[in-house]
């Protein structure tokens, strides 16, 4: 996991959904140890293809369950990016 882009989502879910740094752990769950809904989220993919200039896709968006997907999805995309 990168750490860089760990600490970067961990901000934005302290930041954007009021946790605690504690609770963002890699393996926590979104929905289930983290009680994010829906529309949390929704405001979070926004937030991280604002944070790291990526686009993901819905049906993406949806297989990102946990803090360690995130990251690792982020990570994927951001070095196609830099690849291209």
């Amino acid at each position: 996991m990168d750490k860089q882009i760990a600490l970067k989502v961990t901000e934005i879910l302290v930041h954007k959904l009021g946790l605690s740094e504690t609770e963002v752990t890699p393996d926590a769950n979104f929905i289930k140890d983290l009680g994010i809904d829906s529309l949390d989220y929704a405001e979070l993919t926004m937030e991280f293809e604002q944070a790291f200039d990526i686009r993901i896709p819905d049906s993406d968006a949806e297989q990102l369950t946990t803090m360690n997907q995130a990251v690792d999805y982020i990570k994927e995309k951001l070095d196609q990016k830099n690849n291209n």
